[in-house]
């Protein structure tokens, strides 16, 4: 079956995914930038929900950066251990609060080259606290981002998330970024999904690379 080239403005599918999803959101639970920056590092190759489950009682334990310091990173572990590579993460929980503490004055700092010196934070982590937590205009480039950017023709298939990032960042106004960031998390994690994608009932197909393949 041949399609007609179809283009469809950034402006118009974040329109309609705001439609599908008005209240999409951070759904990584947190009630401060030191809790919100150690969820996100817990989401690495892990869901949202499973970090969600783990972490109010990691952060009872762990109210301050004090209590962090005076924890061995076996005890942090066992607050975590439901959650993939929970070893690595521990470690990077202990290093990046003794950061946070001495280098930082206990502050989360808010700049990329910052945020991106403190252990287990990368570029994706740095994104989601700068727009977050900041309201910093960003674009994280997660799984779910990356996967959507790429059906939609946003970007190429075998592009990093950098240059995913950079795309989305250029065809996207800097204005919209904070919120395209949630819309297309919440399409691609809950419509959009990578083994079973509701084709049959999405906008989308005209432009869809995924959906031309069938």
């Amino acid at each position: 079956m041949r399609y007609t080239q179809v283009k469809i403005s950034t402006d118009t599918i974040l329109e309609k995914m705001e439609e599908m999803f008005p209240n999409a959101h951070c759904e990584l639970h947190h009630n401060n930038a030191i809790e919100l920056v150690i969820s996100v590092v817990l989401s690495a190759q892990t869901t949202d929900q499973a970090v969600n489950k783990v972490t109010p009682a990691l952060f009872r334990a762990y109210p301050t950066l004090d209590d962090y310091e005076q924890a061995d990173v076996g005890e942090i572990e066992q607050y975590i251990k439901r959650i993939g590579l929970y070893r690595n993460k521990a470690k990077h929980i202990k290093e990046l609060t003794r950061q946070l503490k001495y280098e930082f004055h206990g502050e989360v700092p808010s700049s990329m080259k910052e945020l991106t010196s403190l252990a287990g934070v990368g570029r994706k982590t740095a994104n989601v606290v700068q727009s977050v937590w900041f309201d910093i205009p960003a674009f994280a480039v997660d799984t779910h981002v990356e996967r959507i950017a790429k059906r939609l023709g946003l970007a190429k298939p075998n592009d990093d998330v950098v240059a995913v990032e950079t795309k989305l960042k250029r065809k996207i106004k800097r204005g919209k970024w904070n919120r395209g960031h949630h819309l297309f998390i919440f399409f691609g994690r809950y419509f959009c999904t990578a083994r079973n994608p509701k084709c049959e009932e999405c906008s989308f197909t005209s432009i869809c690379k995924t959906y031309k393949q069938l």
